[in-house]
């Protein structure tokens, strides 16, 4: 063996007895510190990779030398490792067991859901079936077949985001009905939730993207009175029995007579309005092709966003739409 290789040998064997006196203590520098000597690129396999160049005659002697060193080392750093894992272990029963642990936080619901929820709740409990219908409409079933023709001045009641020229965001969950009446003999009972568009302002007050349910009943011998009565029970199941009620006249071009809906607030001594309604014009049965003097209905639409704040006390429609934790944490 040559005197090359002895001092190589030699070389490798200082180096890792210096690293074993600053022996680390974090797990991925020990993984490295064995990879450097061990590996297969490390200290270790490049005096195996020498061999090549050494005589014939002195690779026994260089080959028993180099395993003497790695039997030695692999010893050494076994050694050092198993104090390392006792001391962690020794660390680790410091640990007091019957503290508690971390709570896992659980999700909640959001306002807007569970009012949606409970508002469907309470018509399927009175026989509602619920229909849903798209987001994305034509003009004809969003405004026209609703009674509103074009350039009519009730078109501005609503400001609408047009994707083309004929076809919306839909405005109101009342397009619904048309594709109901037009696809279904009546009778119908029919509750229609889903979110709606207007391109108003944003405030306090309003936003662009909001949450409808819409009602339709058709039968015979509907009346004013089957819709009071309706709206009657929705609202005391909502707000209490003790809660206090009116309707006024309103106008809505899909409805008539047509009529909003107040409740009044104690705590601000004034009346607000929760919602709008009215029986079926006879010109929206035209245009789905039931014959008004056969058939009657009534129809009404709610605001979620509406009913929420007032119901939790919330006095900004804002707040629904930017998942502040500190918000949606209370519900």
């Amino acid at each position: 063996m040559t005197n090359s290789l002895k001092e190589t040998i030699e070389a490798v064997r200082k180096s890792f007895l210096a690293a074993l006196d600053s022996f680390p203590s974090d797990p991925h520098e020990i993984d490295a510190l064995k990879s450097s000597y061990f590996g297969r690129k490390g200290e270790l396999a490049t005096l195996y990779a020498q061999m090549s160049s050494i005589a014939p005659e002195d690779r026994p002697n260089a080959g028993k030398a180099i395993n003497t060193l790695k039997e030695e080392c692999s010893r050494l750093f076994e050694e050092q490792e198993k104090k390392y894992i006792t001391l962690d272990s020794s660390q680790a029963d410091q640990l007091d067991y019957t503290l508690p642990g971390e709570v896992q936080r659980l999700g909640s619901r959001h306002p807007i859901s569970k009012t949606l929820q409970e508002v469907k709740d309470i018509f399927t409990s009175v026989g509602f079936h619920i229909a849903y219908g798209p987001e994305i409409d034509d003009d004809y079933h969003n405004f026209t077949a609703l009674n509103f023709p074009e350039h009519h001045p009730a078109r501005d009641m609503q400001d609408t985001f047009f994707v083309e020229k004929d076809v919306v965001l839909r405005t109101h969950t009342s397009n619904v009905q048309i594709h109901l009446m037009e696809n279904s003999e009546p009778p119908l009972r029919y509750i229609v939730p889903g979110r709606v568009y207007r391109n108003e302002a944003i405030s306090f007050k309003s936003y662009c993207l909001f949450h409808q349910v819409e009602a339709l009943v058709v039968d015979k011998n509907i009346s004013f009175g089957d819709l009071k009565g309706t709206l009657e029970y929705f609202v005391k199941r909502v707000f209490g029995s003790s809660v206090t009620m009116r309707f006024r006249p309103s106008f809505f071009p899909f409805t008539e007579p047509s009529a909003e809906v107040d409740i009044w607030d104690e705590k601000k001594g004034q009346w607000l309005e929760i919602l709008g309604c009215g029986m079926v014009d006879p010109a929206v049965f035209e245009n789905v092709g039931y014959d008004p003097k056969v058939w009657h209905g009534y129809a009404f639409g709610l605001g979620i966003e509406r009913i929420a704040m007032l119901k939790y006390g919330i006095s900004d429609i804002r707040l629904f739409f930017q998942n502040d934790k500190r918000f949606l944490d209370q519900f």
